[in-house]
């Protein structure tokens, strides 16, 4: 059967280089969540960035960007994002130019929603302009909160593969959080969380390893 093959294939990257390479990640991640609010607001900016556009491109973006992120208006932010080559440079620019009022309190709206995690993503879905369910699963994990399926179409090609769930036309949010219930319990056979679960994913699909 498909869905045991992937677990197998699963159950052999957690004996492999690949699961210290997982787990060195995710403790990088939880020290990020631990870090100040600007740290935390600059891997926010990171994930506003990702969006239809290549993480590895993105990550290189924002070494370069830095404290930009924090304390450039609307101008110098489309200005840097046009110099470095980025595919959206005005869009996401308002994007984490809008942010901004949110730099200096992030750890606490964190800390005010974190005793659910379904509220917690909400609230950054619903305040943070140019945050889908993906996106915000994606900075929710990358601080070191596990509890998300960080769903794009690499990720659901793999879920097709193994029959666990058909490729959709779009991912809306309704759709999001349908393959997110799919996958949970299978995260629980394999005794990962969800954030976790999806680096073994993307490894199977793309061979490598990086936020």
């Amino acid at each position: 059967m498909p869905k045991i093959e992937l677990i197998n294939k699963i159950n052999d990257l957690q004996k492999s280089d690949v699961k210290t390479t997982i787990t060195n990640r995710i403790n990088e991640f939880k020290k990020i969540g631990k870090s100040s609010d600007n740290t935390i607001f600059k891997e926010l900016c990171f994930c506003l960035l990702t969006a239809n556009y290549d993480a590895k491109k993105a990550m290189k973006i924002q070494q370069e960007m830095n404290d930009i992120f924090l304390t450039a208006d609307l101008g110098l932010l489309k200005k840097n994002l046009k110099s470095l080559g980025y595919r959206f440079p005005n869009v996401r620019a308002e994007y984490i130019y809008l942010a901004q009022k949110y730099k200096n309190n992030i750890k606490q709206i964190i800390d005010d929603n974190k005793s659910n995690s379904s509220n917690l993503r909400k609230w950054f879905v619903n305040n943070i302009k140019g945050l889908g369910f993906k996106e915000a699963s994606h900075f929710l994990r990358n601080i070191g909160y596990l509890d998300y399926a960080i769903l794009d179409f690499h990720i659901i090609d793999v879920l097709e593969k193994y029959d666990i769930f058909s490729r959709p036309k779009t991912l809306s949010p309704k759709k999001y959080l349908e393959i997110e219930a799919v996958l949970k319990p299978f995260a629980n056979k394999l005794n990962l969380p969800l954030g976790e679960l999806d680096f073994y994913l993307w490894y199977l699909e793309v061979g490598e390893i990086y936020k």
